[in-house]
């Protein structure tokens, strides 16, 4: 997936309200821009650290600018998880992600009970949920979500496993937008009920699928499937 046209470096000032980040340009200038990630960026949002910026065109948005990626130590990371969704639907259609060939149709944003779910696949397979996670918190080599507590994606590991009771295909789907890792594990030292749902949904059917993406100012994209460690770390 290309990044938008007419990006802009900058260094990251603060990071601050969750979804506001101040950045100077390399003109001298100071802006803020939207940050489209909700976690808590443990890692990614250092001052100092170099940035690089899409600008919308469209009128009216307070903020035009939106965060894309961040460099740490030398690696470039995806933070912006609006992406992450296209990020699988453009590796299954390319065939980086075999695991989940064979569906003719791929529906996103589907609704299911209380939830609502990234990806529907549908075709001669059946019929196969994917909710996709994004993935820039790393120790060590290994990928680890979630950066911070988060009963939303307890909420899906629980939808999935309704799933997989239903006699459908259900997948959690951990796209590790940073190219340094070798694994991914849950962290459950930030959030020790996800762990352990993850654990169970895993043991009730549930898939777990990690990819690193390739990511670079020219782009991001799925690239290379990571072993998932489910042993308490």
């Amino acid at each position: 997936m290309k990044l938008p046209e007419h990006l802009l470096t900058g260094t990251l000032i603060r990071r601050y309200k969750r979804f506001l980040a101040d950045v100077e340009l390399e003109s001298g200038e100071t802006i803020t821009v939207h940050c489209p990630n909700s976690g808590s960026m443990t890692g990614c949002a250092v001052p100092g650290s170099p940035v690089i910026l899409s600008v919308s065109d469209r009128p009216g948005r307070k903020y035009p600018h939106t965060w894309e990626l961040v460099q740490v130590g030398g690696c470039w990371i995806g933070i912006n998880t609006g992406i992450t969704p296209a990020l699988v639907r453009e590796g299954i259609a390319n065939g980086v992600v075999p695991e989940l060939e064979g569906y003719g149709i791929i529906r996103p944003e589907v609704r299911r009970g209380d939830s609502r779910l990234d990806l529907l696949l549908t075709g001669e397979r059946g019929t196969c949920w994917v909710e996709v996670k994004n993935v820039t918190l790393a120790e060590n080599g290994l990928a680890l979500f979630p950066d911070a507590v988060t009963e939303r994606g307890r909420k899906h590991l629980a939808e999935l496993m309704g799933v997989v009771r239903s006699g459908e295909r259900g997948v959690i789907f951990f796209v590790v937008q940073r190219g340094d890792c070798r694994a991914m594990a849950p962290a459950d030292r930030i959030d020790p009920r996800y762990g352990a749902l993850l654990r169970e949904a895993v043991a009730a059917g549930v898939e777990a699928l990690a990819y690193r993406a390739e990511v670079s100012p020219e782009g991001v994209a799925l690239a290379v499937r990571l072993p998932v460690e489910l042993s308490i770390q």
